[in-house]
């Protein structure tokens, strides 16, 4: 039996490969999460340029070349357009690479980009305000911006509700539910966390004995919040502790 050429069944392209002709862009895209109002919520912007304009969106862009000796590093962009579009800059406790986002037809300009997705935590985040190619920034509850209340530019609804996804399940393995709190933190303040991202109510006492049996969860201050702070009798103050994981999940 004659055996096809495999260029006979996948036609090759006579067009020569060139940079120019082949050339991807790469953007960063940072979904940017905390606790305001005892609801759990993301940072959007309103895109004040097309394409799609009037669109909320992940603040994000294009990593640039012309910063530093060969460009930026991809976390230092998705920070930069972060300041840039919403003028937040510090006290981010928490920033991870949630996952690189390269469908063909996610952005519709002829030039094709990439994205880097990240996501992260900010316990105290001040109030954004929209900056360059962003017409306003606004916190808003993670429900609402997945939902079809609201219109998402490119592909922005998958990163979002990837990194929701992401976020709701370290929870349960790993120490990430420390980085929403304020330096210094309660045992009820933490489970709280859990309890507001999970949309479920935990008990106190089993809550705290896993959190108090899981070597560098947190760490004892030797000090009590105020009583007008816990509404009651004065509770042990803790901040994060050193170790990443959980010797044993925190189950829902």
């Amino acid at each position: 039996m004659e055996r096809s050429n495999s260029s006979d069944n996948h036609p090759q392209s006579t067009e020569p490969l060139t940079i120019e002709n082949h050339k991807v862009l790469v953007a960063t895209d940072i979904a940017l999460f905390t606790i305001k109002d005892g609801i759990f919520q993301v940072l959007l912007i309103k895109r004040g340029v097309p394409p799609f304009l009037d669109f909320w969106a992940l603040p994000g862009g294009l990593i640039r070349m012309d910063i530093g000796e060969r460009g930026e590093e991809p976390e230092e962009a998705a920070l930069r357009e972060l300041k840039e579009e919403t003028g937040l800059a510090k006290d981010l406790g928490y920033l991870e690479q949630l996952g690189t986002y390269g469908s063909p037809n996610r952005d519709p300009r002829e030039q094709r980009v990439i994205s880097i997705a990240y996501f992260g935590i900010g316990p105290t985040l001040e109030d954004p305000e929209g900056g360059s190619d962003a017409s306003h920034a606004t916190f808003v509850p993670v429900e609402k911006a997945i939902s079809d209340q609201l219109d998402l530019a490119f592909d922005h609804r998958l990163i979002l509700t990837d990194a929701i996804k992401r976020a709701r399940a370290k929870l349960e393995y790993s120490t990430i539910a420390t980085q929403f709190c304020t330096q210094e933190f309660t045992i009820s303040e933490l489970r709280r966390v859990y309890e507001i991202i999970w949309d479920t109510e935990l008990d106190p006492g089993n809550f705290q004995k896993k959190v108090l049996s899981s070597p560098g969860f947190i760490m004892d201050l030797g000090r009590n919040a105020d009583s007008s702070q816990t509404g009651g009798r004065p509770a042990k103050l803790y901040s994060a502790g050193t170790e990443t994981l959980l010797n044993s999940p925190i189950r829902r």
